[in-house]
């Protein structure tokens, strides 16, 4: 007699094939039979009552490193049907930690901290997952390794290539984390210290990948104006180095850029034609989110966040970055670097999420702040960056529906987050509560973007076979039951720029 068998159930398998229904049993947490089951067959019986029983959503692009420390359980995962999420994304890993540079690791790490208080008593990858191991985690957790982590923990945020002795340092940690169970290596390349690294210093990482058998996750150097050559970088270094590659949160931000997406995809398709092993994971939104230091030019954010704050003590200087940031939203004039007051469209299409010493900007624009201050809302942005430490978050208006529904459709995208669910009493962005539901909600029931099938593929089988996760993703006799029941006529996600944490509706149950 098995554990507990799901009746009545519409199954949507993962793998993409039509919908069926019948019966799931489960025993000792692993899919024993599938077919039209006795009801006496197991100990507890569940009535699906002709709802979607599918697996678990796998989430392969999230920051929860170091929430998973306050909140094991993973609310915002589980409510909206995600049992397994990948961490250490674009370029921001919890390891390994240097002692010479532990406080510029954490205040690169601070925004993906999200008022976390963390023990920081690891330095290696092992002792990292030693210590996560001990937390009572309620879902499945796989890491990668933050390259902006390793280069800072080998030369801090010094803008200069890595000395032979460096590189080699760099490789070690990064084969000390695929060792001890990583999947890859992800990179953040607008963001201060991987923005300073070369095409070839990727390169010769990726060879350690090569030799582990790991993946290339890339939030790339730039999506707005030279997205092409951010996306031909990415699959140049899947070429060189004969890796998978992914191109995470594909997208092409600003409204001068919107429709490229049309050429970055036939560049996907050509690659994978030619043997390239290149994917995409792609967010329902249109708004981004990052740091609010994401409006500064990269020089003014050299040697870590003290450094910044120093130089904006400076009148000169001060001058010089406001200068820059005025240059950066003339969409008329080129801009060499990834502003995110020129993609969002300027102070009123940046909505400050998280500023933990300045709470009252919370929920409001730059301008909107600017306005109540008295100040240049740029100015603001300095304000809020010096009195937070970097500590913040904001939404950037940046992105076109009609590209979402473009990468949405491509077959060589899944679904993923970039969340970072607020802390207490923050606010984030709504993807971290809203993710999976709205695709279900908006993209397959209403608009009928996706058929249901195509849509739960994407969120299951197609991100756990990325990862290697040969027990999850599909709904299988021998397979993990790892399960979710959901009314598709019901599911909505409620999560909202004003309001981003509320629950979605319509999952009834999440097993893991």
């Amino acid at each position: 007699m098995w554990d507990v068998v799901f009746q009545g159930a519409r199954i949507v398998d993962g793998t993409g094939n039509p919908w069926y229904r019948g019966d799931v049993a489960v025993q000792d947490g692993i899919i024993a039979d599938m077919g039209d089951l006795p009801p006496d067959c197991a100990k507890e019986r569940v009535d699906v009552q002709d709802r979607v029983l599918c697996p678990g959503f796998v989430d392969l692009h999230t920051h929860s490193d170091f929430v998973i420390f306050r909140d094991p359980v993973m609310v915002s995962k589980l409510c909206q049907g995600v049992t397994t999420q990948a961490v250490g994304q674009c370029g921001q890993s919890a390891a390994p930690l240097d002692s010479r540079y532990v406080g510029l690791l954490k205040s690169y790490l601070g925004f993906i901290l999200a008022g976390t208080d963390i023990p920081w008593d690891w330095t290696t990858f092992q002792d990292w997952f030693r210590t996560v191991e001990k937390l009572p985690l309620a879902g499945n957790v796989a890491a990668f390794v933050g390259h902006g982590t390793i280069r800072a923990a080998t030369l801090g945020f010094e803008n200069r290539p890595p000395s032979r002795e460096e590189m080699d340092h760099m490789k070690a940690l990064l084969r000390e984390g695929m060792d001890s169970g990583c999947f890859g290596m992800t990179t953040g390349l607008i963001y201060p210290p991987g923005v300073y690294s070369s095409a070839e210093e990727l390169i010769e990482l990726a060879q350690v990948l090569k030799e582990t058998g790991g993946l290339y996750f890339s939030h790339m150097r730039n999506e707005s104006a030279f997205l092409l050559d951010s996306v031909r970088d990415t699959i140049n270094i899947g070429r060189q180095a004969g890796i998978p590659v992914q191109i995470s949160h594909h997208k092409a931000l600003g409204r001068d850029n919107w429709g490229l997406v049309t050429e970055s995809l036939r560049m996907v398709d050509e690659a994978r034609t030619q043997g390239v092993d290149v994917t995409i994971d792609q967010y329902p939104y249109t708004s981004c989110s990052t740091s609010v230091r994401a409006c500064l030019p990269p020089w003014a954010q050299e040697g870590g966040i003290g450094e910044t704050c120093a130089r904006l003590k400076d009148p000169d200087t001060r001058q010089r970055v406001l200068r820059e940031m005025e240059d950066s939203m003339d969409t008329g004039k080129p801009c060499s670097w990834e502003s995110m007051l020129r993609n969002g469209g300027g102070p009123a299409g940046a909505l400050v999420t998280y500023t933990p010493h300045t709470p009252e900007c919370e929920g409001k624009s730059l301008e909107e702040i600017g306005r109540a201050m008295g100040r240049n809302p740029l100015d603001v942005a300095l304000w809020i960056i010096e009195k937070n430490e970097g500590c913040d978050l904001a939404c950037y208006d940046a992105i076109n529906d009609d590209d979402v529904r473009q990468v949405l459709r491509h077959e060589a995208t899944m679904v993923a987050s970039d969340s970072i669910p607020a802390a207490p009493g923050g606010k984030s962005h709504p993807r971290s509560f809203g993710t999976n539901p709205r695709v279900l909600a908006r993209y397959v029931r209403e608009e009928k973007t996706l058929s249901l099938e195509s849509a739960i593929r994407k969120m299951t089988s197609f991100p756990a076979a990325r990862l290697g996760l040969h027990g999850k993703g599909v709904l299988r006799p021998g397979m993990d039951a790892d399960l979710l029941i959901f009314d598709p006529d019901s599911v909505q996600d409620h999560a909202t720029y004003k309001d981003p944490a509320r629950l979605a509706s319509g999952i009834t149950s999440v097993y893991v």
